[in-house]
């Protein structure tokens, strides 16, 4: 099939340019498979020529996400993570958005290499719009993690390279036999392998460690919302207070964690700043009491 001519318009006006045969073909309802017939070097873990031979990872300077947390409650799930980034020793950015909502009920957050898990989190968003378009109906939260998984998957090559990206899925099942645990959350390996928590609660990143043992000692699946953003927003602290990577609550520059709530009443919702900031001001004074919390 010949390109066909296209009329574009800028600030100067009309422009004639040739778009591929694969535009206009009727393909599958994954995006992703689009992009890789069409453009796949576009897509997240394709190394550009020249620069493997640089690897791995010695030298170069790469930015890094740090922690992620996620717990259900009752009659839903949340996600949350600091706003740092690293690049070595140094600090490369402070308000960095590492959890994305991907649509009306699931959300993930991004852990490694910050570049690739953006792009990763921006395909996976689209993939699932496009899927939702074309097939009339969104995809099943089963269809969610199997797509997820093979997009981690597909970075492995670029994960042996030092380039690694892991994300936390957290989804709500609206249809699920029991609202109250329709909340699920799926961690995943660099080979794309999944994992269910039955525990109700993950934590990835540098600061993982020290997010899970204090939401081992307070996460309450029959809690609401409000009291699980407390005690998520407490993990993410404690994270903080023993690893350098991860972000503590900067009251100075109100730069804080990003908190989104998915339950069968709103969907995915982003917490606002203000909201967030009230509680972790309260955090932060009930740690000048006790500061091991």
């Amino acid at each position: 099939m010949e390109p066909r001519s296209a009329r574009w318009t800028n600030s100067r006006g009309p422009v004639d340019a040739a778009l591929p045969a694969a535009y206009f073909t009727p393909g599958a309802s994954s995006f992703t498979d689009f992009v890789a017939a069409a453009a796949p070097h576009l897509l997240p873990g394709r190394i550009p020529p020249g620069l493997t031979r640089e690897l791995p990872g010695a030298g170069l300077e790469i930015v890094h996400g740090t922690t992620i947390v996620a717990a259900t409650y009752d009659g839903g799930v949340l996600i949350a993570g600091d706003r740092r980034a690293t690049m070595g020793n140094m600090i490369a950015q402070r308000d960095i958005e590492k959890v994305v909502i991907t649509d009306n009920y699931s959300a993930i957050g991004i852990a490694g290499a910050a570049g690739m898990g953006v792009e990763m989190a921006r395909l996976y968003t689209v993939d699932l719009e496009h899927y939702e378009k074309i097939e009339g109906v969104p995809l099943s939260l089963d269809g969610k993690v199997n797509k997820l998984a093979g997009m981690v998957r597909a970075n492995l090559g670029a994960a042996l390279q030092g380039f690694a990206v892991l994300p936390l899925f957290a989804g709500y099942d609206p249809d699920a036999a029991d609202p109250a645990r329709g909340g699920r959350i799926v961690s995943f390996d660099v080979t794309g392998s999944k994992a269910d928590e039955p525990v109700g609660y993950h934590a990835i990143g540098s600061g993982s460690l020290f997010a899970r043992s204090a939401l081992k000692k307070r996460h309450d699946p029959t809690a609401d919302a409000d009291t699980t953003i407390r005690v998520a927003l407490e993990a993410l602290y404690d994270a903080a207070d023993d690893d350098t990577a991860t972000g503590g609550p900067d009251l100075t520059r109100k730069i804080f964690p990003m908190v989104v709530t998915i339950d069968a009443a709103e969907g995915a919702v982003r917490r606002s700043d203000s909201e967030v900031g009230e509680v972790i001001s309260l955090v932060v004074a009930d740690r000048l009491e006790r500061p091991g919390g």
